[in-house]
This record gives C-alpha cells, sequence and structure tokens, in this order.
C-alpha cells in the first residue's frame, strides 16, 4: 500500500493508510480498542487516540515535573506537519511551544 504524499492533510488518507503510516512509526494498535495506539522510544513514551476530528497525543511523564503532556492535533494538519510534532521529544516541542 503506498501512502499519500506527505503534504497531503490526514483528512485525505483512508484508515487503513492512517493505520499504516502509525505503524511505520513504530506505533503498536490496542487490540481491544482500534482507535488507540501506543509509541514506545527510549527516551519517552505516548498514547495516540484517533479521535473524531483529531489525533490527541499523550505523551506520558513527560513534563520536567512528571506530569502527562496531552495535545490535539487536527486532521487537517499534512503528514509531515504530523510527523514533526507528533514524533519529536516532548520536552523538546514544550519548550519551542513556550
Amino acid at each position: 500500500m503506498t501512502l499519500p504524499s506527505t503534504d497531503t492533510p490526514l483528512y485525505n488518507h483512508p484508515l487503513p493508510d492512517i493505520e499504516q503510516w502509525l505503524a511505520s512509526k513504530g506505533c503498536q494498535q490496542d487490540v481491544t480498542n482500534l482507535h488507540c495506539w501506543s509509541l514506545h522510544t527510549p527516551d519517552w513514551q505516548a498514547e495516540i487516540t484517533m479521535e473524531v476530528d483529531s489525533l490527541v497525543v499523550r505523551y506520558l511523564n513527560a513534563s520536567e515535573d512528571g506530569e502527562d503532556i496531552q495535545r490535539s492535533f487536527k486532521y487537517s494538519l499534512t503528514r509531515q506537519d504530523l510527523e514533526e510534532v507528533i514524533f519529536s521529544d516532548p520536552l523538546t516541542t514544550s519548550k519551542q511551544d513556550a
């Protein structure tokens, strides 16, 4: 299966393509809640939930005080934009947002 180009908004991707993209980025789909995914990197962990109008990403214990950081990203963003914000270090992204 070939994914649409990276500059295509996520809402123009069929669901199987979004699932393939998440899997290719190292995410694991929850077998009972198929709209939920988890990601484990050496430095951080996240839970990704596919909501009706957005991807909700909760970075676990990611803030400097150990709290979770939650962000919501609309499907109107391109896959490239989403890759840059979702799959980067959440602490680095938080410092850039401040």
